[in-house]
């Protein structure tokens, strides 16, 4: 049993360390403080170029919820017939109904267009009314993952939800633990939850490397970059695990 490392990188930087460490895959994003949107063209464009691993671009178009207008769709579309020219793997999205359920019939629409590219439902899912129907209509759009803290904060606090996703699933469909993920807390998460895949960013901030700093415009010039020691750390624990040793 393979046990898989996704990083999610918010700059290039951020994915040329997760690939120099071993993992599996990028998920690719921007905006941090928005928790992941879309990112650029070039961006996107660039890592292909650099990467060899899987790349997967996080396809949303803003911040806040996952209610989109028809014209947020139309703009995903182009996103998604972007990131099918650019040669990425896969792509990374997340569409609820007003009442919490799954955009079903968008998402599979969304699915449908991105093939041969695998899909990732995103943490979207923590969102939904009854995650055990949520999951199930997932499965219904083709999706191959679903990325959930299990429906709080962290995977940590969310870890039995998670363990009955999975158990659930059956193999259906990938459970991917997301969120507060360190090398402190991997293979206990691991013990908890039986996931197999992991996602984490292993954020750390740095300062700017600017000499000269504008003092009266009050700004912090510190961006966030995946930390490579803490990789290192949890794709070295994740080889200590014993296939079915739960």
């Amino acid at each position: 049993m393979a046990y898989l490392l996704e990083i999610c990188s918010f700059n290039l930087q951020s994915a040329m360390i997760a690939q120099e460490a071993g993992a599996y895959r990028v998920e690719l994003c921007a905006d941090p403080g928005d928790g992941g949107t879309t990112p650029s063209a070039g961006i996107i464009r660039v890592a292909r170029e650099k990467l060899h691993i899987q790349l997967y671009p996080i396809i949303r178009p803003r911040g806040g919820d996952f209610l989109y207008s028809a014209e947020e769709i139309d703009s995903m579309i182009k996103d998604i017939a972007y990131c099918k020219e650019a040669g990425c793997d896969g792509v990374v999205i997340g569409l609820l109904n007003q009442d919490g359920s799954v955009d079903k019939k968008r998402t599979a629409k969304l699915v449908e267009l991105a093939y041969p590219l695998g899909v990732t439902f995103h943490r979207a899912f923590d969102r939904a009314a009854n995650p055990f129907e949520a999951l199930e209509s997932i499965i219904e759009t083709g999706c191959e993952r679903i990325l959930t803290s299990g429906q709080r904060p962290t995977a940590m606090e969310g870890a039995g939800l998670i363990n009955e996703l999975i158990r659930q699933a059956d193999e259906r469909i990938v459970i991917m633990p997301g969120s507060g993920i360190r090398s402190s807390n991997i293979l206990q998460l691991a013990e908890r939850t039986e996931a197999v895949e992991f996602h984490t960013s292993a954020r750390r901030l740095v300062e700017s490397g600017m000499q000269y700093v504008n003092g009266s415009m009050f700004e912090s010039l510190t961006s966030v970059i995946a930390d490579r020691q803490d990789i290192d750390g949890m794709l070295e624990k994740l080889k200590t695990i014993e296939p079915h040793s739960y």
